[in-house]
């Protein structure tokens, strides 16, 4: 006797996942008004009944993704008074001041491949609010949502971005947050750039990884192995700027999901291994109107329009003060070591991959320019939000192009000269607000304080252990 299936949870095959998750960005593309679209997202919550939860993120202010599972009928009934303890999430408020809310953001919507995330749930990012429904100040994503309104509202300029984002696949499933025990990392390959072979535990994972990606709607361009051994990276397509940076959240949890599937560590530690090259996210940004890329000039110096050479201009100018929250942990300095194709120069250049901005080589549609020294650890919201606003606002336009070509500094080395960089530069510092600006170097202090000093060339102990992204709150509650 065949005993009937108890429960039926929504579970959608790969191809359909992606018609239905590009449906949905393509919505986000079109501006589609929230409102409709939060008519038909709650239209389709109450008539798919195989749907139990929906997952509603959010991120916090050094960058991690935080998430909660609502029960899809509360969520139906309650979305407009949704509220979370926020001196709970490191960044946010304070004890006597701890309820915040969550404003869900219905053009972020995913459906979840069900043999990654489970059957049965939906995934929505959301924007942060204080207590009296104002966006919050340390919600970067809330921010950065705003400044991209605002600046389409103006005259219809959208920026775009495209990251790179590179990570190491280690055996073992939370090998960050064993490396107080191990000491160690160790690899799945030792293949090196394009090297790992068809079938092999690299392969695997990157090749399921990005079945993944295509599922939510990445619209993947490229995926390999990277220089170092066990490193990949997966290249998705150009898009507005909070679509990409909700695509990096995501881009990071279903590969930590995949690897974990595979007893396996997906760690986005900008250098977690000595001797070997770091992972960054070297991070291409342009500005579009009305379909124009206003970065493409033929003319001009390396396809490049004065625009856009101003954009250089005024982020080489803030270079220094912008550095610690592109390189946000005290492993990321490690990384900007010039032995491993560190961009840790304050220049620019069309083939130098030590220079801190690039202009890659582009056409009218791809015309860009790419700021490389970024970690791969740090809040996509916040790097976006900083790049876009000093490209357009900050100081330095009108510099030569020799002149920034030349590149006379380097990044700072430690993140001891970053944060002391960071307190000094006004519009940096500005662009996040005196009071975020405040709490955020307090907590990169509060981290690197609890590390060594001075870097050396061994990995510390506590680096990985008190780095942002690896979540550990037993080791961190015992300091």
């Amino acid at each position: 006797m065949t005993i009937p299936a108890l429960r039926e949870f929504l579970e959608i095959p790969y191809e359909e996942l992606e018609e239905k998750n590009l449906e949905a960005k393509q919505a986000r593309l079109d501006h589609v008004p929230m409102s409709t679209l939060q008519e038909q997202r709650m239209k389709y919550l109450t008539d798919e009944r195989r749907i139990k939860a929906v997952t509603v993120c959010f991120t916090d202010l050094e960058g991690r993704l935080q998430m909660l599972d609502y029960d899809k009928k509360y969520l139906l009934k309650s979305f407009d008074n949704l509220t979370f303890d926020g001196s709970s999430v490191r960044g946010f408020s304070a004890q006597h001041e701890s309820d915040l809310r969550l404003s869900i953001d219905w053009s972020a919507f995913y459906w979840l491949p069900a043999d990654v995330f489970g059957p049965g749930k939906i995934l929505v990012f959301s924007e942060v609010l204080d207590r009296n429904g104002v966006p919050y100040s340390s919600d970067m994503r809330g921010q950065l949502k705003l400044a991209a309104e605002k600046l389409f509202a103006k005259d219809g300029t959208l920026c775009h971005v495209a990251p790179e984002i590179e990570g190491f696949l280690f055996k073992g499933r939370d090998a960050e947050r064993y490396y107080y025990q191990a000491e160690a990392f160790e690899y799945v390959s030792k293949g090196g750039y394009y090297n790992s072979l068809p079938g092999d535990t690299l392969r695997l994972f990157i090749d399921s990884a990005a079945e993944v990606q295509r599922a939510m709607g990445f619209q993947n361009e490229k995926d390999h192995p990277e220089v170092a051994p066990s490193q990949f990276e997966m290249n998705f397509g150009y898009s507005e700027a909070l679509v990409t940076a909700d695509q990096v959240q995501l881009y990071k949890l279903l590969c930590r999901q995949v690897a974990a599937k595979l007893d396996m560590t997906a760690s986005f530690l900008p250098k977690p291994v000595t001797g070997v090259n770091g992972s960054g996210m070297h991070t291409n940004m342009s500005f579009s109107r009305g379909g124009k890329n206003l970065y493409w000039d033929a003319k001009g110096e390396d396809g490049l329009s004065q625009l856009g050479w101003d954009a250089i201009g005024r982020i080489l100018h803030a270079g220094e003060g912008l550095c610690l929250i592109l390189n946000p942990s005290v492993n990321a300095y490690r990384r900007l070591d010039p032995h491993y194709e560190a961009p840790n120069q304050i220049k620019a250049s069309a083939n130098d991959r030590g220079s801190m901005v690039r202009i890659p080589t582009g056409n009218e549609r791809s015309a860009r320019i790419e700021v490389r020294s970024v970690a791969p650890d740090a809040n996509p919201y916040m790097v976006f939000l900083t790049i876009m606003r000093t490209a357009l606002e900050g100081k330095g336009a009108g510099a030569s192009v020799a002149d920034m070509k030349a590149g006379h500094k380097h990044l700072p080395d430690n993140i001891y000269k970053a944060m002391a960089l960071f307190e000094q530069d006004s519009f940096v510092t500005g662009v996040l607000g005196e009071a975020v600006a405040k709490k955020y170097v307090e907590l990169k202090r509060m981290q690197a304080n609890r590390c060594a000093t001075d870097l050396g060339s061994l990995i510390k102990v506590p680096e990985i252990q008190f780095h942002h992204e690896v979540t550990n709150q037993y080791l961190w509650s015992m300091f």
